[in-house]
Formats: structure tokens, C-alpha cells, sequence
């Protein structure tokens, strides 16, 4: 399994500024904890910056025999530091939980939204575990770095200014002498930030493609061991693990590199400091408490640069997990209502609070579909349909036949508007579709598919699921009318029996029966049925088959098939080939005319 090309993208080896500010926007919410944040770390810098002034005092007080008030002021003094540390450490545990916990909460909640939104082209070319790894993993990454970053830069930061003021304070020399480290510092962090940002990007996108295979291994299992694929899965699986392990280790050892690189050089500007601070003892009667204050500067000086480093580091690795976040976040529905309709609809329902939402204020009553000069493809240069055209009435009943490929779940598809035309128009009670919302048209829609999905929990909630409000006698009455009901109350659980994930637990056709119920409780004006017979039996075709006799009237109802004996109570029947009408007319006419339809029904119906 492999990801879409679309992620496979050029993005340059440094840090990006702009995808990080949009990332922190997430934070907004969390102002307060995000100051308080910012103070507290500014709040420890000072702490830390007293603690070796402090000592040094000490020192200087008991070799210098200093009185013994002094002493005790200054023991005082340092205990109410570490008391002050301690409290601070207190307020960053409180305000990055409330950040880390909200920022992850709020991305994952966003990015399910957006996922609802797109059309179904976005999840033609992405497979559910690259979607899974965006929700999981990378808001995670991404969430529980951004408290630690903006601690660590406003503590390190102010650490690193607070500390040069000491030490140009109390030698100046010393001090130049330990700043001469910093440009070297700074060309090691700029040559391996390339290095850890392409390493951690080709870890996370591995991360994916695994996680997208091991989703895909685990729904197929029932086919990988009727083929007895399990040992060529597990070599593939292998395969991308060892990719994975290979980048891993690729980036581990960049960063075992780097960091004790910049220990290294953070130690030789110590050393250079004590070499020269042992010479100002002796030369110039630097005190012994202030020299070994320097000395703690100047080892501490570069705690806030190693650590700023190793959050540099994380900030290589957690871009790539921003980077997909962000995408999935930034990504524009194929298919969304237009700024017109959005506005229409707004004006509506602030003149009638009560409307549904979605309301555009237009006929509730679908008469007419009509498909004008409609041109569709998948795949640029690849047409499914060119000028095609097609008009429906409320109350007709039209059947799609035809060999596989030629268009007949297109032309369905695009009456829902899961997918929009890429030429003419498709207009409903003489309107353009595109000019009504989306919700309005869905709202109408019913749909049965081939191989139906229900939700695991109870039959009674599959029913209820595109109306979360109905009533038990609603439920019941959509059963009996889609002659669901026979078999549900023939369980032992009856309305209570758990369908089990994607309805394992039913037959094909029980679970084609609840989606039925579902379709008819929700009351569409548009009934689809895409090869909704071709999986069961003949008893239970029969069964659906007077189930959907009996809630077509007055809808307009497609029925896609391949097996015909479906299709005969049609109003029209439509031979589809080459994304064209070949053939139109109801089952006698058609027979009639001994052409394509005539062909297809003798090869399923011969007699011998």
C-alpha cells in the first residue's frame, strides 16, 4: 500500500515559520495558559540566574567571615528561591496540560470535521489508515510539542540574556570569552537541521503507509487467507517496517550526533573560562564566590542553548506530523455550496428560526432531474460520459442496465452530487443543483448500496441512524414497510441484536434489509439502488423487492442491476454502454425490440 502521490511533495529542508504560526493559531483558545505559560518560563530564568549569585554570596560570606545575620539572610534568600522554582514548575505542569490536552482535543476534533466535508474523491486516492495516522499520531506529536516549545524558548531565551548581564557584570573579559563559542554552535544547529528534518519527514511518511497497510491487511483478512496470502502480506508488511527502521535509525543517530556535538563545543568555552578565571584569581583578586558563580554561567550558560537545541530538534521531527495535520486541515471540499447559496441560506433562516438546517428556501418538492449535455471524468483525458442526457419525474422508476464499466453508478452518483459534472449541468425542478445546498439535497436522498455498511450496535440504532430522533414506532413501521421485520423479530434479541462491525454478525441480505429500513425511515424524494439484489438469495431479492415496491411511490426511484429479473416492474429501463443511452423502454417494449436488452435478458433467462 502506498501513499497517494499527493503527499509525495518537495517541501525545503528547513524550518517552515508560516505552517508553524498557522499551528500555534490552534492555541489561540488557550491565551491565558499560553502567558501564563510564557511568564513562567521568564519567571524561572530569573530563578535560575539568582541560584549561582546567590552561592557565590555565600561562599565569599563564609571565607570572608561575614556576619552571621548576613549568612542567615542570605540562606533565606536562596531557600525562597528553590521554593519560587518548585511553584513555577507547578504553573508549567497546570498550563501545558490545559494546552497539550485542548490543542490535541481541538485538532482531532477539526480534522474529523473537514473529513466529513471533503467529497468522495478525497477518499478515492487516500486509504483509511493515512487518514487514521493524521487524526492519532501527528495530533499528538504536534500537540504535545507546543507547550515544551514556547516554555522552553521564553525560559531559554531569557535564561541566556540574564545570564550574559551576570557575566559581563562581573567580568567582562571571561564573558567575551565564553560568547566566542556561539557562532560554532550556530553552524552546527544550521548543517543538521536539514538532516533531521528529512529524516523525521520520511519517518512519519512511512509511519503512514504502514499504518494504511496494516488498516487495509486487517479488513481483508477473510481474502488474504482464502488466497493464502498471509505469508506474501507479511513480507510487504516487512518490507515498509524495515523502511521504517531503516529511517529511524538514520535520524536517531543524527541526533546522538548533534547533541553531544554541542555539549562538546559548550564544554571548550568552559574550559577556556576556568583557564582564564584561574589566572584572575591569582592576578587580580577576582573573589573565589564570584569566580565560581562565573563558572556556574558559563556551564549554565549553555543549558538553555543544549536545550533549545534538543527542542530544535523536535521541532524537525513534529514539522513533518504539522505539515500533514495542517493539510488535511487546509483542504478545500471538491464539492461545497457556493459563497450565493451560503448566503441565501443565512438570510433564510434568520427570517424562519425554525427552518431545518440547510434550508435554502427553495421548492421542498423534487419534480424533475433533468441531465443536460453532462460531460464526467475521473481521470483527466479519460471520459465516462460526454453529452450525456437524461430527465426524471417524481413517481417514475428508471433501471440502469448494462455491462460493467459503462457508466451506470456515475450517472447515480452524480444525481447525488457526490461527484459534480465536469461539463453541463444537472438541474433539479428547472434549477441548477449547484444553485441549492448541499444539506437540502442529501436530506432527500436514500441509498442502498451493493455491499451496505451498518454501525456496530444494535439493529434498532442501524435504522435510526440517519434519524437520531425517531420513534420506536417509526423504526418499527420502516421495518415492516422494507419487510425488514420478519427476520429482526425472529432473533432472540430482536430490535436489541448487535450487528457487530460493519453488520458481520448479519447475513448480506439481513444487513441489505436494515439498510433498506435506514433508507425509508429517513423518507428520501430520491430512492438509489446500486446492486442491492446481487449479493442475496432469491428469497430475500423477493423480500426486497416488494420492500422497495412499496416505498417508491412517488419518489423518483434508480435502480442500478445486473440481474435483471430486478428491474422488470421499472417505468424505463436504460441499457447503458459507453456512458451513452443505447436503448430506453420498459421491459415489454424493450424484449420487444429484440436489441442490446433482449441479449442481456436471454443470456440470464435461458431456457433450456
Amino acid at each position: 500500500m502506498h501513499e497517494s502521490s499527493h503527499d509525495d511533495f518537495d517541501v525545503p529542508d528547513q524550518i517552515d515559520a508560516g505552517l508553524w504560526r498557522r499551528i500555534f493559531a490552534h492555541a489561540r483558545p488557550y491565551r491565558r495558559s499560553m502567558v501564563g505559560l510564557a511568564l513562567s518560563g521568564v519567571g524561572m530564568a530569573a530563578l535560575d540566574t539568582a541560584v549561582p549569585l546567590l552561592i557565590g554570596l555565600l561562599i565569599d560570606g563564609v571565607t570572608g567571615h561575614a556576619a552571621h545575620s548576613t549568612l542567615i539572610w542570605l540562606g533565606v534568600m536562596y531557600a525562597a528561591v528553590i521554593a519560587g522554582a518548585a511553584f513555577v514548575v507547578l504553573l508549567f505542569i497546570m498550563f501545558a496540560g490545559r494546552i497539550a490536552t485542548g490543542v490535541a482535543f481541538d485538532l482531532r476534533r477539526a480534522g474529523f470535521a473537514r473529513l466529513q466535508e471533503l467529497s468522495f474523491s478525497y477518499y478515492d486516492t487516500r486509504p483509511v489508515g493515512w487518514i487514521l495516522a493524521r487524526l492519532t499520531s501527528d495530533c499528538m506529536k504536534v500537540s504535545s510539542l507546543l507547550p515544551w516549545l514556547l516554555f522552553d524558548v521564553f525560559w531559554g531565551l531569557s535564561y541566556i540574556i540574564m545570564i550574559s548581564i551576570a557575566m559581563l557584570f562581573l567580568n567582562w573579559v571571561l564573558a567575551l570569552a565564553v560568547f566566542c563559542i556561539i557562532p560554532l554552535l550556530a553552524f552546527i544547529s544550521i548543517y543538521f537541521q536539514r538532516k533531521l528534518l528529512k529524516s523525521s519527514r520520511m519517518m512519519r511518511r512511512t509511519n503512514s503507509q504502514i499504518t494504511a497497510s496494516f488498516s487495509e491487511s486487517i479488513a481483508g483478512v477473510r481474502t488474504t487467507k482464502t488466497l493464502v496470502r498471509e505469508q506474501d502480506n507479511l513480507q510487504d508488511f516487512q518490507h515498509q517496517s524495515g523502511a521504517m527502521h531503516d529511517w529511524s535509525v538514520r535520524n536517531a543517530l543524527q541526533s546522538a550526533v548533534y547533541l553531544p556535538l554541542v555539549m562538546a563545543v559548550s564544554s571548550f568555552g568552559v574550559g577556556i573560562a576556568l583557564w582564564r578565571g584561574g589566572i584572575d584569581v591569582q592576578m587580580t583578586g577576582l573573589s573565589l564566590g564570584m569566580l565560581i558563580a562565573f563558572m556556574q554561567y558559563a556551564v549554565q550558560f549553555f543549558l538553555p542553548v543544549q536545550d533549545l537545541a534538543r527542542r530544535f530538534t523536535d521541532l524537525q521531527s513534529a514539522q513533518a506530523a504539522a505539515e500533514r495535520v495542517q493539510e488535511l486541515l487546509e483542504t478545500k471540499p471538491g464539492i461545497r455550496d457556493s459563497d450565493a447559496v451560503l448566503g441565501r441560506m443565512a438570510a433564510h433562516r434568520s427570517s424562519h428560526p425554525d427552518a431545518a438546517v440547510g434550508a435554502d428556501g427553495g421548492d421542498d418538492q423534487i419534480a424533475t432531474i433533468d441531465f443536460k449535455q453532462v460531460d464526467f471524468w475521473y481521470v483527466e483525458g479519460e471520459p465516462v460520459l460526454l453529452g450525456f442526457d437524461l430527465s426524471v419525474r417524481a413517481g417514475e422508476t428508471i433501471a440502469l442496465v448494462g455491462a460493467t464499466g459503462g457508466g451506470k453508478s456515475t450517472i447515480a452518483n452524480l444525481m447525488c452530487r457526490f461527484y459534480e459534472p465536469c461539463g453541463g449541468s444537472i438541474d433539479i425542478n428547472g434549477i441548477e443543483y449547484r444553485q441549492r445546498s448541499l444539506h437540502w439535497l442529501r436530506s432527500n436522498l436514500g441509498v442502498v448500496l451493493q455491499v451496505p455498511h451498518l454501525f456496530s450496535g444494535s439493529i434498532r440504532d442501524n435504522i435510526a441512524y440517519g434519524r437520531a430522533g425517531a420513534t420506536e414506532i417509526e423504526i418499527v413501521t420502516a421495518a415492516r414497510r422494507s419487510e425488514a421485520i420478519h427476520f429482526i423479530e425472529s432473533l432472540p434479541d430482536q430490535w436489541d441484536t448487535e450487528v457487530g462491525e460493519g453488520g458481520a454478525m448479519l447475513s448480506t441480505g439481513q444487513r441489505q434489509l436494515v439498510a433498506l429500513a435506514r433508507a425509508v425511515l429517513s423518507d428520501p424524494q430520491i430512492f438509489v439502488m446500486d446492486e442491492a439484489t446481487s449479493s442475496v438469495d432469491t428469497e430475500t431479492e423477493q423480500q426486497i423487492q416488494r420492500g422497495i415496491e412499496s416505498v417508491l411511490e412517488g419518489r423518483i426511484a434508480v435502480v442500478i442491476a445486473h440481474r435483471l429479473s430486478t428491474v422488470r416492474h421499472a417505468d424505463r429501463i436504460l441499457v447503458i454502454d459507453g456512458g451513452q443511452i443505447v436503448e430506453s423502454g420498459d421491459h415489454a417494449s424493450l424484449l420487444e425490440a429484440r436489441g442490446r436488452y433482449f441479449q442481456l435478458y436471454t443470456r440470464q433467462f435461458t431456457v433450456t
